[in-house]
């Protein structure tokens, strides 16, 4: 087998065809499992009090949300479906979301949708779906479209002398090579500069909140042909290198930083981060959105759909549950930290009531206008594989004495055969 994993493989494996199984009988105990990335208390207990409301009427359903480390999360939930322990119900990467739809693993989820009364499938932005969809079909509903933004500690950035970005942006000066200044600056007094949440190093593909700065991306728009040795990724990988290694803007390999406690000037994320911003010794935070680069201003969205697994021994009882945690009111809930799909909820006042951590200025420079403009994070068939060998081959990028042309040719040279499977 030549990918990570093959997800029509695990499907035929375990036996899966397209269930007409019947839902429970009312009396049958119904135990429904959602594997999701977050540990985080504020969004756990927000999904188990939907599950609390759906239980009212459904008394015999339980949901359990399982959170598994977004380090390595696809993989374990691979490995779950090849070894027949399935979820009923999984959040999916953008990144994995080709792999996921064609596979045969999901149950389509329209026909559900559509019959579940005060839905308004309609009300769904076709253009948030169009990852989740095959041939007419939706296999997974988009619950969050959330722009990449800056956190910024005001308070580290003015101790150093430094301007704010607000006041950057004010200027006309929001741009790559003024926010890594600051940063640089910020971390000559002994705190960290910028922190990339959730790369450490590993996860490469959320370079693309920098890299798309530079109209620079991977792969070809086809998706067949590597290119990484072109212009603009080079001029970015280059940058963001010097920016570790140089200035020390950003903190290097096996420095452990957290901005949430303070030690950071700012940090790349998306908003439902917001509820990490400490209620004990807070600082004066601000949320704007990322600098323009020398392709000028940008905005890269982050995606992520909830599917069920035909695997699942309840399917139709986990399908008729994601319509209800995703229906109007829900998604309104759930808009307090996941940008919704929804067209009726994507404006200004709706997004500043679920947020009021947020202003509405914030909103509408960071969530409006990113989901407006912004470029979805890259995918790819066979995305995991593709992930695991461009990471490897950039290990040798994180070093001070670098040489990286080359070793962005050696990804190159690695992921080519992978693109054209």
């Amino acid at each position: 087998m030549t990918r990570l994993f093959d997800l029509k493989l695990a499907a035929l494996a375990a036996g899966i065809v397209l269930p007409l199984t019947m839902p429970a009988l009312a009396q049958d105990a119904v135990d429904l499992r959602m594997a999701i990335w977050s540990a985080n208390d504020a969004h756990l207990k927000l999904f188990n009090s939907i599950a609390d409301d759906y239980k009212k009427t459904h008394p015999n359903v339980s949901v359990k949300f399982d959170s598994l480390a977004f380090d390595g999360y696809t993989t374990t939930l691979t490995t779950q479906i090849a070894g027949g322990n399935a979820p009923d119900m999984a959040w999916i990467l953008e990144t994995t979301a080709p792999d996921f739809v064609s596979s045969g693993a999901l149950l389509p989820l329209k026909a559900t949708f559509s019959g579940t009364a005060g839905y308004d499938l309609d009300d769904v932005s076709q253009s948030a779906l169009s990852l989740w969809t095959q041939d007419g079909e939706i296999y997974a509903y988009p619950f969050s479209t959330s722009p990449f933004a800056m956190f910024v500690n005001n308070d580290l950035i003015k101790a150093a002398g430094q301007k704010t970005p607000a006041e950057l942006i004010a200027a006309g000066q929001w741009t790559w090579d003024n926010a890594i200044k600051v940063d640089a600056a910020v971390a000559a007094t002994g705190k960290q500069g910028l922190i990339v949440r959730d790369f450490d190093y590993k996860v490469w593909d959320n370079l693309a909140s920098i890299w798309n700065g530079w109209g620079a991306s991977p792969w070809s728009a086809d998706g067949k042909t590597c290119t990484m040795t072109d212009k603009p990724m080079v001029d970015a990988m280059t940058f963001i290198h010097d920016a570790i290694f140089k200035t020390k803007a950003i903190p290097g390999p096996g420095i452990s930083a957290d901005f949430f406690t303070g030690d950071a000037a700012m940090t790349i994320t998306q908003i439902s981060r917001a509820s990490l911003l400490p209620k004990d010794k807070p600082f004066s935070w601000d949320l704007v959105p990322l600098p323009a680069g020398p392709a000028g201003e940008y905005a890269v969205v982050g995606q992520a759909g909830i599917g069920v697994f035909a695997q699942s021994k309840h399917p139709q009882e986990a399908a008729d549950f994601l319509a209800f945690f995703t229906n109007p009111e829900n998604s309104k809930k759930l808009a307090q930290f996941f940008p919704p799909a929804r067209t009726s909820l994507l404006n200004v006042d709706t997004l500043a009531k679920a947020n009021p951590l947020l202003s509405p200025a914030q909103i509408e420079a960071v969530v409006v206008k990113g989901i407006a403009t912004g470029h979805v994070k890259l995918s790819h068939a066979n995305f995991p594989e593709i992930q695991q060998t461009a990471r490897a081959a950039l290990d040798a990028l994180w070093t001070p004495d670098a040489d990286v042309p080359a070793v962005l040719k050696s990804v190159c040279d690695r992921i080519q055969p992978l693109l054209q499977q």
